[in-house]
């Protein structure tokens, strides 16, 4: 706890950090709202032909395409973030440095994270929605609670994505680039996310196994309860228990695994 403002200020610095990238985030918002409607026309071709499809109407389904735009870049789903930085600092031998700060490495980069998700969220997040609200009719909750749940599932959702991508980034210390791991990392997280089409589409069980792997808590739980698809106080606190669950395994897995690697730092050269 007694370092508790210095992760808040670790966490600030990196979001002002991001904020200077403005060519960058203004691009990024060009291109999240242009895949943005291609992938919106795309799912009115489809509920055309199956209009309840996963249990959504045509409504709910574009609501899903730009809330997957809206979250793309804070939840890091095609990486980056504090996986990359780490796996440089690994490679150079920096991450030497990092270990011998008086503070928690995984907590360190985990603060840095959140700056960075945040910026991203209304950098990259907030115009695409907007757009899609203003093109398509969405289907967005009118109630307070909804929206609040739905915050505190997204930042939920921000921590299960760097817990997985910490454990990605940790993979340097013996494999010295760690690129390959990574490019699988993001086809998962982009496939079992329900980015590319919800996971509620998917039958029997191998959809009742998608929708329990954790990367199911960075996009489909935030949807869901936007969507109002958890209806209910309990439905509600399951699906938090659900990525909380997650997080928490995730981290811990990350904890074990940073103390198996920081018992002999190998550096490439060196």
């Amino acid at each position: 706890m007694r370092h508790l403002p210095l992760y808040f200020a670790v966490l600030g610095s990196s979001f002002r950090r991001y904020s200077t990238y403005r060519l960058a985030t203004a691009a990024g918002v060009f291109t999240n709202t242009v895949f943005g409607f291609i992938v919106a026309y795309t799912y009115i071709a489809l509920w055309s032909q199956r209009p309840e499809l996963g249990g959504y109407d045509q409504a709910q389904a574009l609501t899903f395409v730009w809330l997957g735009q809206a979250l793309l870049a804070a939840t890091a789903l095609m990486g980056g973030g504090a996986q990359e930085e780490l796996e440089a600092r690994i490679r150079t031998g920096d991450v030497a440095v990092d270990l011998y700060r008086p503070v928690d490495l995984q907590a360190w980069w985990l603060a840095a994270d959140l700056g960075r998700a945040a910026f991203q969220l209304l950098g990259r997040g907030i115009v695409p929605m907007l757009v899609g609200a203003f093109a398509f009719q969405l289907a967005l909750p009118t109630a307070p609670l909804t929206w609040a749940v739905f915050a505190v599932s997204v930042l939920l959702a921000v921590v299960v994505g760097y817990a997985l991508r910490y454990l990605l980034a940790l993979t340097t210390f013996w494999l010295m680039d760690a690129a390959g791991l990574s490019t699988v990392g993001v086809l998962l997280s982009i496939f079992f996310s329900g980015m590319l089409l919800p996971l509620t589409v998917f039958p029997g069980t191998f959809g009742e196994v998608v929708r329990q792997l954790p990367w199911a808590a960075m996009l489909q739980v935030p949807a869901d309860v936007l969507l109002e698809e958890r209806a209910g106080a309990g439905s509600l606190a399951r699906a938090l228990g659900f990525q909380a669950g997650w997080a928490l395994v995730l981290l811990a897995a990350g904890r074990a695994l940073q103390s198996v690697a920081t018992r002999k730092v190998v550096v490439q050269g060196g």
